[in-house]
């Protein structure tokens, strides 16, 4: 964001910028990823006027300042009917819970649930009964669309073990019969690289015969194995950047690193929608914790400006360090960080940008090198760059890269590197080898193709679905495909009609998501064939006829044009 006659009060005179003064250490993390924040005098600007200009400018920014490429989202507002018909249900559901409960108690009703022993009646309570009060009388109901074994690869079609219960879905017998071809529309594979054929399944398998499959230490002492360490210099070369450090485990990735880069007297600004290992490793960290509405730029400058102005609680000191926590793809609502926007902010404000690209890393971009590809910025300017290799590459684990000094840094104070196991050599070879592919190292255009083939997919599939009238969120890019179903009851009985014609989906709703959007989410993959998709849109139009979810009423608001907050804040200028 750059001084223009936008951001300048009408008067003439210029709100002076708080500076973010720069504090010299001699530390790997301190010279990579420390700044103070340094407080300045204050002008008051007239606040109908600071909210116009912050509106014009994010608006101008969104439609061109910024980006090189159209930038589509949409949200469509629930039907007042449906939303107060999904109360009603979630009202209904909860008055019988209790009474069952009740029943329970009594010993009417057998009671399934995990209890205190007799003799421990006493004690501390281990398990929370009231809190478990969704679980039990609500998820029970339909957690046969959870938890479905499969017993093939996670491809375009998978093959499910049949699994029957006799006690309202405690518990599970398997009848030995196996549901074939059953069309994938669940798994993250979204470039098809899950595969048990073809290079990648070769390599780990030549790899397995020389490395073994674990490794049985830690890196720092006898785990640190050659392929360990060409991996760690191609996905840098990959992403861009000086360096990059693997970690076992992607949820870890988040959790055990983000208490390594920020701490006590330091700022964290989340996304509301964040995914759960962001938030716990920003509640493990013990920074203060603020929370921006999703993808609301205004929001987000809003809550800069008062962190420069106003400093920490109590003391007003300057933050240590303001480190901007998002997504590239959020995975719930299929919504694509408005990145431009937030390197913008973090330059003009001098914070820290980390970027969890888990489901945005080879399904984004011409080249697949994720969210930072996909609007043709400089890789350099995200502080912190986080990804998976669950998803794209087909395979397990995280990485972050970023520059050297942070890299060194964190191989010596993350938990994830100190304590945890090495990766496992063909998990490793198969990350090799599909990322290899998607280069175009390999000598073919493979790589390159399915990337362009999940683009063709996801715009395709999305663009069905529109038509057929259901409401569906999120960027038209993002192969993450969100359908709302709204009504808990139509939870269950969407996952299960799908499956009795050969579809396997993934079905959400609270505590995941909000109360009144229980949603379907299908996952497009590069491996998905156009004969593939429309048997699956024929099926989705069929079921969803005949539970009347066509709820589009072709009013879509796009995601510039949400609500943001009526705060009255000050302006700011370079």
């Amino acid at each position: 964001m750059t001084e223009s006659p936008a951001t300048k009060p009408a008067d003439g005179d210029v709100c002076p910028r708080a500076k973010n003064g720069l504090k010299p250490e001699r530390n790997g993390l301190a010279k990579s990823l420390h700044r103070c924040h340094e407080r300045q005098p204050k002008h008051h600007c007239r606040p109908e006027e600071a909210m116009e200009e912050m509106e014009e400018v994010h608006a101008a920014q969104r439609h061109g300042g910024l980006y090189g490429r159209p930038f589509a989202e949409s949200f469509e507002e629930t039907p007042m009917l449906v939303a107060v018909l999904t109360y009603m249900g979630y009202g209904i559901l909860t008055v019988f819970g209790y009474l069952r409960d009740f029943l329970r108690h009594w010993k009417i009703e057998r009671c399934h649930i995990a209890r205190e022993k007799e003799d421990q009646k006493d004690f501390v309570p281990l398990y929370q009964d009231f809190e478990n009060f969704y679980t039990r009388n609500l998820y029970m109901r339909i957690r046969d669309n959870w938890n479905r074994p499969l017993c093939s690869v996670p491809g375009a079609k998978v093959d499910l073990l049949e699994r029957a219960s006799r006690d309202y879905n405690w518990t599970f017998d398997y009848t030995g019969r196996v549901v074939t071809d059953v069309i994938n529309l669940g798994s993250y594979n979204y470039l098809g690289f899950a595969e048990n054929t073809g290079p990648c399944a070769d390599s780990a398998a030549e790899v397995t015969l020389k490395y073994g499959v674990g490794v049985a230490s830690t890196r720092q002492e006898m785990g640190n194995l050659d392929r360990h360490e060409e991996m760690e210099k191609l996905v840098a070369e990959f992403l861009g950047v000086e360096a990059a450090m693997a970690f076992g485990m992607g949820f870890a990735t988040n959790s055990m690193n983000i208490p390594a880069l920020a701490g006590k007297g330091c700022l964290i600004l989340s996304d509301e929608l964040n995914h759960a290992s962001l938030v716990l490793g920003a509640r493990l960290s013990g920074s203060t914790i603020r929370i921006y509405k999703h993808n609301n730029m205004q929001n987000l400058e809003q809550l800069l400006r008062e962190a420069i102005v106003h400093g920490q609680p109590r003391t007003h000191r300057p933050w240590k360090k303001i480190l901007i926590v998002v997504e590239g793809i959020y995975s719930m609502e299929g919504s694509v960080v408005c990145l431009p926007e937030v390197i913008a902010l973090k330059k003009r404000y001098r914070a820290y940008l980390y970027l969890d690209e888990a489901h945005s890393i080879g399904a984004l971009g011409p080249r697949g090198r994720g969210v930072v590809d996909y609007f043709g910025l400089d890789p350099c300017d995200v502080d912190v760059m986080m990804g998976t290799f669950t998803k794209s590459f087909g395979a397990a684990g995280g990485y972050i890269a970023g520059k050297r000094e942070l890299i060194e840094y964190l191989r010596s104070h993350s938990h994830s590197a100190v304590y945890a196991t090495s990766m496992s050599p063909p998990v490793v070879e198969q990350i090799i080898t599909s990322m290899k592919c998607i280069m175009g190292e390999d000598g073919t255009t493979i790589g390159l193709e399915r990337v362009q083939q999940l683009a063709v997919n996801t715009v395709y599939f999305r663009k069905r679905l529109g038509e057929m009238g259901f409401i569906i969120y999120g960027n038209e890019n993002s192969p993450v495909v969100p359908m709302m179903l709204y009504m808990p009851a139509k939870i269950g009985a969407f996952g299960r009609e799908m499956l009795k014609r050969n579809i396997g989906v993934v079905v959400v709703g609270f505590p995941a998501t909000p109360i009144i959007e229980s949603r379907a989410r299908f996952c497009i993959s590069a491996a998905h064939t156009k004969d593939l998709l429309d048997r699956a849109l024929s099926v989705i139009s069929e079921v969803g006829d005949l539970l009347q979810l066509k709820y589009s009423r072709h009013k879509i608001q796009p995601s510039s044009a949400r609500p943001v907050d009526d705060n009255v804040f000050e302006d700011i200028d370079d």
